[in-house]
């Protein structure tokens, strides 16, 4: 991540204040909400540079960059910790957060909830965690606040007759990440520090209801620059995984279900668990809306995974190592009339999305400061791709 020096007074006054995105399924940096339309990340150079270089056939697999910001640590009277951007001066303009908007809701619903039952409050969550990662490492930081938030948000978000409410229905990974990115920068960082973000294009905010899909791509997830350590677990996972034979796991899914009023959520640790048939069934699961099967998708994404396949191929040198893919539709069906799939008007076909994200591993010729170069299309996402659409023809 990109550190700046201090920011000033001037700009600290002025900010956009970020909220933890509801519908992150994956990774471990934290995916923020800028507005309606665009999503920040912590900066990373490579990453960056890959934005900027993008190849014109690849543009329409991936998310609009939107370009950089700047990022604080903010701290109120009460000791309550959040993150505010500074976006450019020729994009400064009012920024009002919405309070219908889901992220607003939830962090209200906890607010208000606590006292009996040993509920905690979202600011007493936040004292906890901070309160504590003085004395852990990342990993036991980041398992006991995955274990906090399996225990602790569910219960909160169930009404007296412990149903969930529609607009309370929520991923909780996303918060999974914010808690631990906030616990990180507070111990690392002094509260004035600046943070280069990415803005990208939210690619879900088309849809009342998301459902995503995130896949880990290829049989190799270790960057060239990784230490021997750091390769090895990766190669591990890989091993271990449906990675090594299927050249993908799943990484993180969300699926609407229509008959509950809620997502079923599923995180990384369950997709490294699964064998061949578990992908299989968990990727029907994804098409389910716990009613019926969504028959109708499977052509439209059968259909832009071909596409994306056939550019992939046509990238020489490029490898995108630890990168995902998004898989991504509405959970509320349109009416017929009204269907249409991405980047065509044709009707009675339902919307869906194929996009890649992160690259803060991925290579190619000509690639700033790059040790090791290499011939040809990526063959370990070519393989991924290739068995994700034959297990689609199979369903």
């Amino acid at each position: 991540m990109v550190v700046q020096d201090s920011v000033d007074a001037g700009d600290a006054r002025v900010g956009v204040p970020l909220e933890p995105f509801l519908h992150q399924v994956g990774g471990h940096l934290s995916l923020m909400k800028y507005d309606e339309h665009t999503v920040c990340k912590p900066l990373i150079s490579r990453e960056q540079r890959f934005y900027e270089s993008l190849p014109l056939a690849m543009k329409r697999f991936t998310p609009q960059y939107k370009g950089t910001i700047t990022v604080h640590l903010r701290k109120d009277s009460r000791g309550h910790l959040s993150l505010v951007a500074n976006p450019l001066k020729e994009n400064r303009g009012p920024f009002k957060v919405s309070t219908e908007s889901a992220a607003v809701a939830i962090l209200q619903t906890l607010q208000k909830t606590g006292g009996g039952g040993g509920a905690l409050t979202l600011a007493q969550w936040q004292h906890t965690q901070l309160a504590h990662s003085l004395n852990e490492s990342p990993a036991t930081k980041l398992l006991r606040s995955e274990l906090h938030l399996e225990a602790q948000v569910p219960s909160l978000m169930e009404d007296a007759k412990g149903n969930q409410a529609e607009k309370r229905s929520f991923n909780p990974w996303g918060l999974h990440c914010h808690q631990a990115h906030l616990s990180r920068l507070c111990t690392e960082y002094p509260e004035n520090k600046r943070h280069r973000f990415l803005l990208l294009e939210n690619v879900v905010s088309q849809y009342k209801h998301p459902c995503i899909l995130d896949l880990k791509m290829g049989t190799r997830q270790h960057g060239d620059d990784v230490s021997e350590e750091k390769k090895a677990r990766h190669m591990r996972k890989c091993a271990q995984s449906t990675s090594a034979c299927l050249g993908m796991r799943i990484c993180g899914m969300q699926v609407y279900q229509t008959d509950k009023k809620h997502f079923l959520c599923k995180d990384k640790y369950y997709g490294r668990k699964l064998s061949v048939e578990g992908f299989r069934q968990t990727l029907h699961q994804f098409l389910h809306n716990g009613t019926r099967l969504r028959t109708e998708l499977l052509e439209p994404i059968q259909r832009q995974l071909r596409a994306l396949l056939s550019v992939i191929r046509s990238q020489s040198s490029y490898r995108f190592y630890s990168s995902s893919l998004l898989i991504s539709y509405d959970g509320q069906e349109p009416p017929e009339t009204s269907q249409t799939t991405h980047g065509s008007n044709a009707g009675g076909v339902v919307k869906v999305d194929i996009r890649m994200i992160d690259f803060a591993h991925t290579t190619y010729k000509g690639s700033w400061n790059e040790h090791t170069t290499y011939e040809g299309p990526d063959p370990g996402y070519i393989f991924g791709l290739e068995n994700l659409i034959q297990i689609l023809q199979d369903i």
